[in-house]
């Protein structure tokens, strides 16, 4: 499957303002199951590009401006060869999800930042996951359960606020943005004993009849968990999507903040603030 990925993200502003450093990540790493074709980032006002790989081994672009201006556009384009996935979509419910992880000694001194939970837990976590596991079939797993309960007992909705909410806000308001659902289950994964990861990237619409839940047009966000023998495997509770090849990853990280595609600041009278518009296509890309 090649698509074609378009990311345009504008930032307007009441006044001229000076830009300090941005961070881009934009860019998927190639695998085995997903191949970077050709990539092209275009920036107004121009700027200076410098490539890295972060902590977890991200490609960020650092961009440099030199002029100041009252619109910062960022558009990023992506052409990619997605295969399909070597485990099935219905893996959630396989047996493999039936036990609780044995990781080696090896794995789980590598997965330590992903075992431990980010977030502080007053109590109000564990009597909703002891709630949640409590009412589960009892043929279900642990991991199952919960993932199942994030996409059937929460609503979806589309928050324009920067960052991203504190599963104890979700489940006290009982809905949430893609990216809060994905966190709040990579927290409560983490506490059943799983490795867990958030991943940011796209959302291929064309994923069947039954459509999705989140918005088109805009970039998503779901979950990596390691399975000891499978590795690392996509959970997206928004869309009940398991190791789908939909899921079009471009970053991941330990903490939703260090994924985030677009960071960085500006410098402007007192009070300024910028309208934000976001716009991702998706297409098919055209054959060579």
């Amino acid at each position: 499957m090649d698509l074609t990925v378009r990311h345009a993200t504008t930032y307007q502003y009441p006044t001229m303002v000076d830009f300090g450093p941005h961070r881009l990540m934009l860019r998927p790493r190639d695998s085995f199951d997903m191949r970077i074709l050709d990539t092209s980032l275009q920036i107004t006002p121009a700027a200076h590009l410098e490539w890295i790989h972060d902590v977890y081994g991200n490609p960020v672009a650092i961009a440099t401006f030199s002029q100041m201006s009252d619109r910062l556009e960022v558009v990023s384009k992506l052409v990619l060869r997605r295969y399909a996935s070597t485990l099935p979509n219905t893996y959630s419910n396989s047996r493999q999800s039936h036990f609780t992880p044995r990781y080696t000694d090896g794995e789980r001194i590598v997965l330590q930042p992903y075992l431990s939970p980010a977030t502080d837990d007053d109590g109000r976590m564990a009597e909703w996951m002891a709630a949640v596991l409590a009412q589960a079939p009892a043929e279900s797993a642990p991991l199952t359960a919960v993932f199942n309960a994030i996409h059937t007992g929460f609503g979806y909705s589309v928050r324009y606020e920067e960052g991203t909410q504190d599963p104890i806000t979700t489940i006290a308001v009982k809905a949430g943005s893609c990216r809060d659902l994905a966190w709040l289950f990579i927290e409560a994964a983490r506490r059943l004993g799983y490795a867990a990861r958030f991943i940011t990237g796209y959302l291929h619409d064309s994923v069947g009849p039954g459509g999705v839940r989140s918005t088109v047009g805009f970039t998503h966000a779901w979950a990596e968990v390691f399975i000891p023998g499978d590795g690392w495997v996509e959970f997206d509770p928004t869309n009940a999507l398991v190791a789908d090849p939909n899921l079009i990853r471009v970053a991941m990280a330990r903490v939703p903040g260090d994924a985030s595609p677009i960071s960085g600041s500006f410098v402007g009278p007192a009070g300024t603030s910028a309208a934000l518009f976001v716009g991702v296509e998706i297409s098919a890309a055209e054959s060579t």
